[in-house]
């Protein structure tokens, strides 16, 4: 008589976008962990992610299509790391509590972005799974576009993506109409997404689009220099 594997508690950080949902399908799919939550960030002034822009009515309603329960961790506007890290460590803690040992992310290849999660979560006893790392976006892209899961642009930089591209599905026109400079995945920032059906969504999630708008935001480089960001928003809305 075989006997049954016990599976590895863990937590998936859920951002709502195509990158985070590809790698939560494949996940579910091989069937290695159990994903007791999604754990998701929000500013808590806007009740929105914070670069997708997703409204917490979507991100909720996201999770409940799939299956699984939301942790939501409110952010300080304007906040610092400190306040980031602080508002995680506590997720954290009651994540350990419940015996999760590991915690599973969506990143392709920004390597300093895996080492400073590694970095906050080795002291808890949390390793850190990337299901989709250190891959090619091409490959990336061609897995995700043979899933069915269904995404659309919510977030683009304004200096490679313009409004134009805001509310487009992910598809293989999309993917022929990037500029060259623009990452296939967008891991670079050049557009976030929301991811509203096929894969492991049970039923659509419903959505609106609002009006196209641009937000610029001063960022401090580590050279000391500032530099000014320009973002277009497609103001992802929950329909009443």
């Amino acid at each position: 008589m075989e006997q049954s594997v016990t599976r590895k508690k863990a937590v998936f950080n859920w951002s709502g976008g195509k990158d985070s949902a590809l790698a939560l399908y494949k996940v579910l799919q091989e069937g290695e962990f159990e994903v007791v939550s999604l754990l998701t960030t929000v500013n808590r002034d806007t009740h929105r992610s914070s670069m997708h822009g997703i409204p917490l009515a979507l991100l909720r309603r996201q999770a409940e299509s799939i299956g699984l329960p939301l942790h939501v961790v409110g952010l300080t506007p304007k906040g610092n790391m400190e306040d980031y890290e602080s508002a995680m460590s506590e997720a954290v803690r009651h994540f350990v509590g419940e015996g999760v040992r590991h915690f599973i992310f969506g990143d392709i290849f920004l390597h300093d972005v895996r080492t400073y999660r590694e970095r906050q979560l080795a002291p808890y006893g949390i390793e850190v799974v990337e299901p989709l790392w250190d891959r090619s976006t091409g490959e990336i892209m061609e897995e995700f576009l043979a899933s069915g899961l269904r995404t659309i642009v919510v977030t683009t930089t304004a200096e490679i993506l313009d409004e134009r591209f805001l509310g487009r599905h992910i598809d293989a026109g999309f993917v022929r109409d990037l500029p060259p400079e623009a990452d296939v995945c967008g891991e670079n920032g050049e557009y976030h997404t929301f991811c509203y059906a096929g894969g492991m969504f049970r039923t659509p999630v419903a959505y609106r689009l609002g009006k196209p708008m641009r937000a610029s935001y001063p960022v401090r480089l580590e050279d000391g220099t500032e530099k000014v960001y320009t973002y277009c928003f497609a103001d992802l809305q929950a329909p009443e």
